[in-house]
């Protein structure tokens, strides 16, 4: 009954507003705490919309529509012949998650739009207002005047109402693996993929991106003050090949009054269709070891040989140390037939239900049930999407069979067929057709050198992760030597806000002899506290097993859930630190991480979140007096003290170093 009350509200707030415009070509709708408000606009014809909070101006006019092929286009001369109104107040369940329970509440306004004259053809368009920001789509219904169509450009603008700091990333169309910069709006004089986040002048934030990215070209920006979408093409230029009726994805613009709130918005989860899989328990989260950093240190191959890394005696060694030490699962690359050819570029040698002869997948999967422990297979494609997708249900079969439930996908080639760009139209199709054949089986996927997430796993949850981020593979073989120390900073707030990252972190040996100037640029807390600051219901330790052994410190990893049933961010700066708190799915524990950039710094922890009138143990990794991340990298120290939520405590960071709390409930 409360639920129904509150919807009927929710209408009677949007439907007054648009009546209240009676004729005029304007109307607004506003989110339900009646914060936000979404102008729409029609201007001799030509669409536009604007966004003000809290009465002040977010952004200021900005233009709507498309640009069809053959000099076309869907942007002016519109009418508007009529408008719906919804409102919605629920809460669902996660699989998984970085808290149980989502809250999706917002108002909905549709614009019916038509051409006045010429072939009078039809756009609708649909705006939400959440309290935590706003989202719109395009929908083209079916009509006799549209039908087949090409999109030769998105015509939306995002006119920002001042010009503020933005945190971007220059687009790097294979795999989102550039750093993060700061600047100003007014700075930006190239394609920039989303998410960007933007600090304002007053301490709030503002991220652009987008939600429900299907059978369309992912949205990039370009421009300064004005940023104007910027379609990701086909290699015939065409953005998109549409035939009516068709929808965009959903252009979010969430709204953030703080860091946490900015971390903490689901609007783009809540923009993604409900689970299409009816039963998600066989969808588990988990650490995993893997056969893979030795690859790196050239200890190890991918390709068959006297040092080959995916044997079965490997396997075998790395299964009972997984089983010795609460890791859920080991990955294991380079395991199958076709690894000889990729490392010439050529993808179409791989088989993927073909294991090469020293890996005994029989033998493995059975030792591995015996265990309690899963194998996560690699699935390497260099990109050679023809060869991949003519294999996939065998692929997956072969999963099945032999009890695989989660495989991590691999395009490390910069165009698919050696054409198509990944996050092409092309390329979200063939991302979406992996994870949709996947479900069937009952495989989870990890996809590195993905799409940038937009909430599918909403819809898929055995999508569990995704790479999309210059992780910690980097620290290895990168030119510029690794990754700065304020790089894990800003991450959690720009690329994190898309989904899960698999960063993998845990790194415990941070020089690489292979490669001479290469190294982990972190203290060996600061390698722990990521567990709880970056997300990821997958999360590995990335090292080569023997460099976990004797190291007291291994014991934080071992305990740390991935899997949550509340997330706080208590306190950080983009690019300066961060302090997370996460609590446990499973337990009254919680778990914090808090980390810096190259500068050593003291921060305060309230533990104020903790249950009033408990009693609690924290046991205290942090960084020793003297640790230094280019000098004393691997000085800890581990205490233990009791603490409730009154408790204080003052963390002394060391340059790029952190500390990591296990938080027992007594």
């Amino acid at each position: 009954m409360k639920n129904r009350i509150s919807k009927i509200m929710g209408l009677f707030v949007a439907v007054s507003l648009l009546v209240a415009c009676g004729g005029k070509q304007e109307q607004r709708l506003t989110s339900p705490d009646g914060k936000t408000v979404i102008t729409f606009s029609l201007k001799n014809g030509k669409p536009f919309y604007s966004i003000e909070k809290g009465g002040k101006a977010v952004l200021n006019t900005s233009q709507m529509g498309f640009a069809l092929a053959g000099n076309d286009s869907l942007c002016a001369d519109f009418q508007v012949v009529g408008t719906q109104t919804d409102s919605k107040n629920e809460t669902w369940e996660q699989p998984w998650g970085e808290e149980i329970l989502v809250h999706n509440q917002y108002n909905e306004a549709k614009i019916e739009l038509q051409e006045k004259t010429g072939k009078q053809r039809l756009l609708n368009i649909v705006f939400r207002a959440f309290d935590d920001g706003i989202a719109f789509r395009y929908e083209f219904p079916e009509q006799e005047n549209l039908k087949d169509f090409e999109i030769a450009d998105e015509l939306t603008e995002f006119t920002l109402a001042n010009d503020d700091s933005i945190w971007s990333q220059h687009l790097f169309d294979r795999d989102y693996e550039v750093l993060y910069t700061k600047r100003l709006i007014s700075e930006i004089n190239d394609t920039v993929s989303t998410p960007v986040t933007i600090e304002t002048s007053d301490g709030k934030y503002i991220e652009i991106h987008e939600a429900a990215l299907i059978d369309f070209a992912k949205m990039n920006l370009t421009g300064c003050r004005s940023l104007h979408a910027s379609l990701t093409p086909w290699a015939t230029g065409v953005k998109v090949y549409a035939k009516t009726p068709f929808v965009s994805p959903w252009r979010i613009i969430v709204l953030a009054d703080n860091l946490n709130e900015l971390a903490n918005s689901r609007m783009m989860l809540n923009l993604n269709e409900p689970s299409k899989i009816a039963d998600t328990q066989w969808i588990e989260p988990m650490k995993y070891v893997g056969i893979w950093w030795g690859m790196h240190m050239n200890t190890m191959t991918w390709t068959e040989g006297p040092i080959h890394g995916a044997t079965t005696k490997n396997m075998m060694r790395y299964i009972d140390f997984a089983a010795a030490n609460n890791i859920g699962g080991v990955l294991v690359e380079g395991w199958n037939v076709g690894w000889d050819g990729y490392m010439v570029g050529d993808g179409t040698k791989f088989k993927f239900s073909t294991p090469y002869p020293d890996f005994d997948i029989e033998k493995i999967s059975r030792y591995a049930a015996e265990k309690g422990v899963a194998i996560i297979s690699h699935n390497e494609t260099a990109a050679a999407i023809s060869n991949y997708e003519s294999q996939l249900d065998s692929a997956f079969a072969f999963a099945q069979k032999y009890g695989i439930h989660a495989i991590k996908t691999g395009y490390v080639n910069p165009l698919f067929d050696g054409k198509e760009r990944h996050s092409s139209q092309y390329g979200v199709r063939h991302y979406r057709k992996v994870v949709e054949t996947a479900a069937n089986y009952q495989v989870a996927i990890d996809t590195h050198e993905p799409i940038m997430p937009t909430g599918w796993q909403r819809t898929y949850p055995n999508l569990i992760a995704q790479e999309g981020v210059r992780g910690q593979e980097w620290d290895a073989w990168s030119a510029d030597g690794g990754n700065p120390p304020e790089h894990t900073t800003i991450i959690p707030f720009t690329r994190g806000l898309a989904g899960p990252m698999d960063f993998t972190p845990g790194t415990f040996n941070f020089s690489n002899p292979a490669r001479p100037g290469t190294r982990v640029q972190t203290t060996i807390a600061k390698q722990l506290a990521l567990y709880v600051v970056i997300y990821s219901p997958v999360q590995m330790a990335s090292d080569i097993i023997e460099n976990y052994v004797d190291r007291p410190e291994f014991e934080f990893i071992r305990v740390v859930p991935v899997d949550w049933q509340k997330t706080i961010v208590l306190d950080g700066k983009i690019g300066d630190f961060v302090i997370t708190a996460r609590k446990d799915k499973h337990s009254e524990n919680w778990y914090l991480g808090a980390i810096t950039d190259e500068n050593a710094r003291r921060v305060k922890v309230d533990f104020s979140f903790l249950e009033k009138g408990k009693n609690y143990k924290a046991v205290i990794y942090k960084d020793g007096a003297n640790a230094d991340w280019k000098t004393n990298p691997y000085s800890i120290v581990i205490e233990e003290q009791e603490i409730t939520s009154d408790s204080v405590l003052e963390l002394q960071l060391a340059p790029s170093g952190g500390t990591a709390i296990q938080i027992q409930s007594l």
